[in-house]
């Protein structure tokens, strides 16, 4: 992600939260303490933004100037909830599909599998909070700008999500290499989710 895509400093991490921008991460050092740090994690658990506490090293890698130990980057589209993407797709007569994203990180997969999932005709991706890939320019680029149109939803935790879909009506498939059914014996006519795993791990 450019740096036109970050913002750092205490004072301006703190005015892009207070205006509303929506964020994708942020990393904070590891010492880093103070008044800001409450209304940092504050935010970041009531928006499920993730956040990473590393050395120094790491921001300084990011950029040369005076980052005072936070930096934020901004998000390339707007995260919807899940909880009312499903009921909205019900109320207006469609059949809900979902692709669940289990720790997908490759940057150039995840917009792989978002042009395809477009095409589709899939609803909203669902990806976790923590684990998965960055949605930046190259993402978006690989796309080819579904990105920009496919609902992304970010949980904080998958097995919960999961739950909710199933107590929603909606059911569950994962793709495995170990699994007895073929996608074709799927009936797709019926509300669906389906759960792809990770590049390296498969699905957790």
């Amino acid at each position: 992600m450019g740096k036109s895509h970050i913002v750092y400093g205490i004072h301006a991490v703190l005015e892009a939260i207070r205006s509303g921008k929506e964020l994708e991460r942020i990393i904070l050092k590891k010492e880093f303490s103070g008044p800001a740090l409450g209304e940092i994690l504050k935010y970041c658990r009531e928006h499920q933004v993730p956040y990473q506490l590393v050395p120094p090293v790491r921001l300084d890698k990011i950029t040369s100037k005076n980052h005072q130990g936070v930096i934020a980057f901004f998000s390339e589209i707007s995260y919807q909830p899940i909880e009312q993407i499903v009921p909205q797709l019900f109320e207006e007569g469609q059949t809900p599909f979902f692709l669940v994203l289990d720790h997908i990180t490759d940057v150039r997969n995840f917009g792989s599998i978002a042009r395809t999932a477009e095409c589709a005709g899939v609803h909203a991706l669902i990806v976790p909070e923590k684990g998965s890939a960055l949605i930046n320019a190259d993402a978006i680029k690989t796309s080819s700008g579904a990105l920009h149109t496919i609902n992304v939803c970010r949980v904080p935790s998958l097995v919960n999500t999961l739950k909710f879909l199933k107590d929603s009506g909606i059911m569950l498939y994962a793709a495995s290499e170990k699994g007895t059914h073929l996608y074709t014996e799927v009936d797709f006519s019926k509300p669906t989710a389906v759960v792809i795993g990770s590049e390296g791990r498969g699905i957790s």
